[in-house]
């Protein structure tokens, strides 16, 4: 981490080659945050709020412009995480949900959204331990009923949409699906029957998928 310029809140990017040594301003969250523009998903009935958030570091960096621009500088890009024996240096989940009492503004359960990625779980550093599921760095999406909790952890990630117990988190069902999901997933019933709907890109290129029972 020494390659990079950390401090407080606020503070702001700095040069790919700053006289400090440094390549950057190592950022956490994302610059886009841990919960963006999927929003959660509210139950009226409990006032229970879900949202899904991630955990990823980013680099912010200034370089020159390119010739003919009369910008000072602009975003460098490119920057490499610090990484150490392949493993993120921050704490996993680095994917997850969480319940919150809207009433109480005290937060129920959280879960993380997803398996260990194949990447860590194989990881010869952690060989013989046992890693529970962390998540992945990618913005899980919510859906939730009268009965259940959809998620789905993103673009990125596995094909997978998941139901959970809205009371505890626990899963309760997998689907598998053609592709990551890339959108919040909605919901609509016909001559009484619900369907789930989701957005997912895989080999098939951009489909949209609908579920029911």
């Amino acid at each position: 981490m020494k390659a990079f310029r950390i401090g407080p809140i606020f503070t702001p990017p700095s040069l790919s080659v700053a006289a400090d040594g440094t390549s950057g301003t190592l950022m956490l969250p994302n610059a886009t945050g841990g919960a963006n523009w999927e929003g959660g998903a509210f139950d009226p009935e409990t006032n229970v709020l879900y949202v899904g958030s991630y955990t990823n570091p980013f680099v912010l960096v200034l370089e020159p412009p390119p010739a003919g621009s009369d910008i000072t500088y602009i975003n460098g890009g490119g920057a490499q995480l610090p990484w150490l024996q392949g493993l993120p240096l921050i704490r996993p989940p680095w994917g997850r949900i969480t319940a919150t009492d809207m009433t109480k503004g005290e937060h129920l359960w959280q879960v993380a959204s997803g398996p260990t990625p194949k990447a860590i779980a194989e990881n010869p550093a952690l060989r013989g331990l046992e890693i529970p599921p962390t998540g992945t760095a990618t913005r899980p999406v919510t859906l939730v009923t009268k009965t259940l909790l959809f998620t789905a952890e993103g673009w990125g990630a596995g094909p997978v949409l998941r139901a959970h117990d809205k009371a505890t988190g626990a899963v309760v069902a997998e689907v598998a699906l053609p592709g990551a999901v890339g959108g919040r997933p909605m919901t609509y019933m016909i001559d009484g029957k619900q369907y789930v709907v989701v957005s997912v890109a895989g080999a098939n290129g951009a489909e949209i998928v609908a579920l029911t029972l």
